[in-house]
C-alpha cells in the first residue's frame, strides 16, 4: 500500500506534463481568439478614467469606431500610440480603455504618449477585459454604426490596420 501512495503523485505529475507537453505542440500561439466579432459591443459601463459615473461603452463606441485597450506598463501600446494619435488627427472616433492598471499611471502614460482617445475609460479589475475576450494589451476592436464588433487586432495598431478595420466596420 505504502508503494502505492509512493507511486500516485508521480504518475500523476506525469500524466499532467504529458497532458500539457501535447496542447503545446498542438497549440498555435498566433491563433488569436474572435470570440465578439459579429456580436453587440458588450453591456457594460465603466468609470471614466478622469473619474465620474461609470459609462456604457455601448454608448460610446456608436462607429465606425474604435475601441483601444491600452496599459501604462505595455511597452507595446507605447509603440502604438503615434498610429493612434495620427487617426486622432484624422478624426477617427478611438474610445481607450484603461486596461488593469492605475488611474495615475494610465493619465501619466497619456500625458507621456499623447491622449488619442474621445472618451478613456478605466477597467481596474480586468472585468470588460474577459467580457471583450482581451488577450493580451494593446487590443484594438472596430465596431460598426449599429455597435457590433466587426474586427479584432491583437497587436500594435498601425494605420493601415486601422483603415482596414475601419473598412470593414463601416460595410
Amino acid at each position: 500500500m505504502r508503494r502505492l501512495a509512493a507511486i500516485l503523485p508521480i504518475a500523476a505529475l506525469m500524466a499532467l506534463i504529458a497532458l500539457f507537453w501535447g496542447y503545446s505542440l498542438n497549440h498555435d500561439p498566433k491563433v488569436i481568439p474572435m470570440a465578439l466579432v459579429g456580436k453587440p459591443v458588450p453591456a457594460l459601463s465603466l468609470p471614466p478614467l478622469a473619474g465620474g459615473a461609470p459609462s456604457p461603452i455601448r454608448g460610446l463606441a456608436t462607429g465606425p469606431a474604435l475601441i483601444n485597450f491600452y496599459a501604462s506598463w505595455c511597452g507595446p501600446c507605447a509603440q502604438e500610440a503615434p498610429a493612434l494619435m495620427a487617426l486622432k488627427a484624422e478624426g477617427v472616433k478611438v474610445i481607450g480603455v484603461a486596461y488593469e492598471d492605475q488611474p495615475d499611471a494610465a493619465k501619466a502614460f497619456l500625458t507621456r504618449f499623447g491622449d488619442p482617445y474621445q472618451a478613456v475609460l478605466s477597467d481596474r479589475d480586468g472585468r470588460a477585459g474577459i467580457e471583450f475576450g482581451v488577450t493580451g494589451v494593446p487590443e484594438t476592436y472596430a465596431v460598426d454604426a449599429h455597435g457590433v464588433i466587426r474586427a479584432k487586432l491583437a497587436e500594435p495598431i498601425t494605420a493601415a490596420e486601422a483603415e482596414e478595420m475601419l473598412q470593414t466596420a463601416a460595410r
